[in-house]
């Protein structure tokens, strides 16, 4: 029969014997997938120090964005306005999104990579106008 230091070594621990903790849960509400996709983002508080940043993303959520930044200006807490996909053509599809920084790390090839979560979604940008939309009865 096993001792019982021999059972947790079995059963889940590290070298020292000690049981490790378990694993630490998923806390994401949804699903990440690792999507490219260009967006436009700047700040929308008027007091903050304007700047323009186009990048890409490297994974997507229904509420969220995660990507890499040269632009040190990104706080956490703060709101941006998010055009994505962006495109400059002026027929693109593009939405605006309101969203808020929630994570900032400090990156070893001296980038910054940002998340933040959408709060709303700001309207349809771009894009042509045919006229009035028919009446519906």
């Amino acid at each position: 029969m096993a001792s019982p230091a021999e059972s947790i070594m079995k059963t889940g621990s590290n070298k020292s014997g000690l049981p490790t903790r378990p694993s630490q849960a998923e806390r994401r509400g949804s699903r990440r997938c690792k999507i490219t996709q260009l967006m436009h983002l700047r700040p929308s508080d008027p007091e903050k120090d304007p700047f323009d940043d186009i990048r890409g993303s490297l994974s997507v959520s229904r509420s969220g964005v995660f990507f890499q930044s040269s632009e040190e200006k990104y706080e956490v807490g703060m709101r941006l306005f998010v055009t994505m996909p962006y495109a400059k053509d002026p027929s693109s599809m593009s939405h605006e999104y309101l969203a808020e920084v929630v994570r900032r790390d400090p990156l070893p090839n001296g980038l910054v990579g940002i998340g933040f979560k959408i709060l709303m979604e700001m309207g349809l940008q771009g894009g042509y106008s045919l006229g009035r939309a028919p009446q519906r009865k």
